[in-house]
């Protein structure tokens, strides 16, 4: 345990000591912000170094034995339509709770004047990703290639581009990259590992990533509709 954060620790540091030191260097060769400004930047630094090594902690130490406890579980008891519909409801829920989404959302909603509320499209991301983390935990059980679903997912995607306005082809891109953040992806990449680790003669490592990979397509389609809706 010690070794583990141990390790935990020096990733963070290793993580955010660049971005300090390149700030503090341009800080004081450069720009020369007044001091006040620099020492809130430094105690953010030190919160922010501080809250991911205890959010990391709490990940390895909780949140990925759960999720993988919860995978197999669900498996090897439930039936295929509580698997999906669990594996949605999962999906959903991290990403409400995902902190770069809720960032995403923020800004939106700042940039577009109220025009596009932040709840509206936390909710359509989140549905998105949980719709597409019940199709990856479904490809797993049919044995389906993964090439398949990517590319319905992304003719799909080209598609409905052509139907929404361009902001919200901007908007929908950003949201898949921030669905994979330090919530979202540790809890399915758990998920998956437990539901793979029961199934007999399916390849966890690849079955695992490609689940990551499939709900990434969630949140850009997500918005997408929330787009020919508005739009």
């Amino acid at each position: 345990m010690l070794n583990d954060i141990r390790e935990i620790f020096l990733e963070v540091f290793q993580a955010t000591m660049p971005i300090i030191i390149v700030i503090s260097l341009i800080q004081f060769f450069i720009i020369r912000t007044p001091l006040e400004l620099f020492w809130q930047f430094l105690a953010g630094a030190v919160m922010i170094t501080s809250g991911l090594f205890l959010f990391l902690v709490g990940v390895r130490t909780g949140l990925l034995p759960i999720g993988e406890i919860i995978g197999s579980e669900l498996v090897t008891k439930g039936s295929l339509s509580f698997l999906l519909i669990a594996a949605f409801i999962f999906g959903f829920v991290v990403t409400v709770a995902e902190p770069d989404v809720r960032v995403l959302a923020h800004n939106v909603d700042f940039a577009s004047g109220g025009a596009i509320e932040a709840n509206i499209l936390i909710i359509a991301v989140a549905l998105g990703v949980g719709f597409f983390v019940s199709v990856a935990i479904l490809r797993i059980l049919l044995g389906v290639p993964i090439f398949y679903i990517l590319t319905a997912g992304y003719i799909l995607v080209v598609l409905l581009s052509f139907f929404v306005p361009e902001e919200f082809v901007a908007i929908s891109f950003d949201a898949g990259g921030v669905t994979t953040g330090p919530m979202a992806v540790p809890f399915i990449l758990a998920l998956g590992v437990g539901a793979t680790s029961v199934l007999g003669g399916k390849s966890g490592v690849q079955d695992t990533f490609g689940l990551i990979g499939i709900a990434s397509i969630g949140p850009v389609l997500g918005v997408l509709i929330l787009g020919v809706i508005f739009g």
